[in-house]
């Protein structure tokens, strides 16, 4: 990735397979190495759907692809408002790539608030396919259009495709008995039947889609597909598409295996199920309903088959509440939530921290305070996992860094709260829960082993000789406590928020003993194993580029970008951000700048500050949405330079 993608028009040269088709009567068909397409709409014109059909298509073809979802917080805002255009962008390629991309190369608008809130993120010469239909005096005032930028000449730096979608919907479908109404409902399949045959998607997935999702109304799947084969129809008939384009298979960005297309929240609710089953326990998932996260209450709710049990609760202090309870009952424990639900989740986190039980806190993280932005990301709960709750109560913060690395990072989270019986933050965010990418599925025996031994019997000897059970007796090396099941004969022990006698468990307000609980909680994080932090820098650099979390792909792509036009950055990124690798601060003396770049005003770079005492330098953005990779390179260059 060392340039910004050029327009489908731009890349003609040398990639035509021209002359053969002209003398054949057919169109021209154009070799890209890849292509960025933004499907846009207004809330309810099916953008998400239509993009996720696109992008399931694009994987079965077999190109690396990332994806960028981008809906409304409302339910239903307005209609035809800016406020309410949701747009889906997908960034497909013959190669590897990392980010849904800087800039479409073609848009899909439906409408005209679609194009308004749109248009400025093209580069000159992108594709615009608009919905002629929808231009209406009305609808063009509403966004602030005095004039129609269909005529007016503002968009004569773009290649565009008046198309009238609508109008073409309904008179595809006109054989079916359907009301006006309900058949411009399939416009969405219309675009998506023109771009799939604009861009040689395979359409079967499609097609057998759309007979499983309307199984119960067969008149629906039916107009469905027949819109879906009429804007192919029309791609392929009508003169104002003169050309098409492929963008091959990426046979080489891929290690040889079975993928399948997935999401963060997807790999992340596979990757819970994956490591209840390497623990051989039941999972357990105590939640309520929040967004960004809500989407693993729904997946893990179809898994009861692998013994996962949800549960929907009134609110997010009984859903930790109840998942808190699950691990005291000897369950893979674990609660999802976005950052409000963490404010309201910490005493009870407080109170597992105490109780020194496994517990896996998921936060989908969205910009804030407060309610904030709801569909949108953000990095900024970095320090509310670090340090929000009362007294010292150290917790172990894991971070994924893609959507499929999500898989990976739950079960690491696993990993840490079983066998150091602790509560584990996984800080994940929007970004990464709704957008997707090639995963490979692993092979069984590539999982880890998290096996659990619970206690059995006895594990202390008084000074009269008498053998009992001390439920705060520690094993030596990673200072867990035993996991006794309630109801095991001999080993009945007290629990609750007051401080733990060590060893006995009983309760204690005795000064020397509270002050050496709390170190010894604080020594149990700080001796967590985890994997040294790998440094990617082939040249010796000068400047050090440090992330975490889902800065890395855009991250990794300026790195890219500066190294192919000559420069010299190394690159570190962290999943494990308490404790820190043991190396980092070894690997952050090597160099005499470092960059930070964060969705927030700067926490992670706070914290290096503290514990390193390194001038980290910052670079924030905290508008809702991810890094473009331009956007960082330059600021990494003057880094450099400066």
């Amino acid at each position: 990735m060392t340039s910004q993608v050029s327009s489908p028009a731009e890349q003609a040269d040398g990639a035509v397979v021209g002359e053969q088709r002209r003398a054949a009567g057919t169109k021209d068909v154009r070799r890209l190495d890849r292509v960025i397409i933004r499907f846009a709409g207004d809330s309810g014109d099916g953008m998400q759907l239509t993009g996720d059909r696109f992008t399931s298509e694009t994987a079965s073809f077999g190109n690396d692809l990332s994806t960028l979802p981008n809906f409304p917080a409302e339910i239903r805002a307005p209609a035809g408002t800016l406020p309410g255009v949701s747009s889906f962008q997908l960034h497909f390629a013959d190669h590897d790539i990392l980010t849904p991309g800087d800039a479409p190369n073609v848009l899909v608008a439906m409408n005209p608030a679609a194009l308004k809130a749109n248009v400025g993120d093209l580069p000159r010469g992108a594709e615009i396919i608009v919905n002629t239909d929808e231009f209406t005096k009305r609808a063009m005032q509403k966004v602030g259009y005095d004039a129609s930028p269909l005529e007016d000449g503002s968009l004569d730096g773009y290649h565009l495709h008046p198309v009238p979608l609508t109008s073409l919907t309904v008179e595809a479908l006109k054989e079916f008995d359907l009301s006006r109404k309900e058949a411009e409902r399939s416009k969405n399949m219309f675009a998506l039947g023109l771009l799939s045959w604009m861009y040689h998607r395979p359409t079967e997935g499609t097609e057998k889609f759309l007979r499983t999702k309307f199984a119960r109304k067969p008149d629906i799947a039916a107009a469905n597909i027949t819109a879906f084969r009429a804007g192919w129809n029309f791609g392929e008939t009508t003169e104002d598409f003169a050309v098409s384009y492929e963008v091959a298979p990426a046979a080489k960005a891929f290690p040889v295996g079975t993928y399948r297309n997935i999401s963060g929240n997807l790999a992340l609710s596979y990757g819970l199920v994956a490591a209840s089953r390497q623990a051989d326990l039941p999972l357990f998932l105590g939640s309520y309903p929040i967004t960004p996260a809500s989407d693993i209450l729904h997946e893990l709710s179809k898994h009861k088959n692998f013994g996962v049990r949800t549960f929907q609760a009134e609110d997010e202090i009984a859903g930790i509440g109840a998942a808190l309870g699950a691990a005291f009952g000897g369950s893979l424990a674990v609660t999802t939530t976005s950052g409000p639900g963490v404010a309201l989740k910490s005493e009870t986190i407080g109170l597992a921290v105490s109780l020194e039980l496994p517990l896996v806190v998921v936060d989908i993280q969205r910009g804030g305070p407060s309610t904030g932005l709801p569909t949108k990301t953000e990095q900024a709960d970095l320090l509310q996992a670090m340090y929000g709750r009362n007294g010292e109560a150290p917790v172990p913060v894991v971070a994924p860094c893609t959507p499929a690395d999500c898989f990976d990072a739950a079960l690491e989270a696993a990993r840490i709260a079983l066998t150091y019986r602790t509560p584990v933050f996984l800080l994940s965010d929007g970004y990464l829960a709704n957008g997707s990418e090639p995963w490979r599925i692993p092979d069984l025996d590539e999982l880890p082993d998290l096996s659990v031994q619970f206690a059995q019997g006895p594990n202390h000897t008084t000074a009269d000789g008498t053998e009992v059970f001390w439920p705060y007796k520690r094993d030596p090396k990673t200072l867990a406590r035993p996991w006794a099941i309630p109801g095991t004969p001999g080993l009945e022990h007290r629990v609750g928020g007051i401080e733990k006698q060590d060893g006995t468990g009983n309760i204690s307000y005795d000064p020397a003993n509270h002050d050496f609980m709390v170190r010894t909680r604080q020594a149990k994080i700080d001796g967590i194993e985890v994997p040294d932090v790998e440094v990617d820098d082939p040249n010796g650099a000068r400047t050090l580029v440090l992330g975490w979390g889902s800065t890395y792909g855009p991250i990794t792509a300026a790195v890219r970008r500066l190294r192919a036009a000559g420069e010299s950055i190394a690159q570190a990124h962290l999943r494990h951000l308490n404790p820190f690798p043991k190396n980092l601060g070894a690997v952050l003396a090597r160099y005499d700048k470092v960059v930070i770049p964060e969705m927030n005003l700067g926490q992670l770079a706070t914290l290096v500050r503290a514990k390193y005492l390194v001038d980290a330098h910052s670079y924030n953005q905290v508008n809702g949405m991810p890094f473009k990779a331009e956007q960082l390179a330059t600021a990494l260059k003057e880094a450099i330079d400066g």
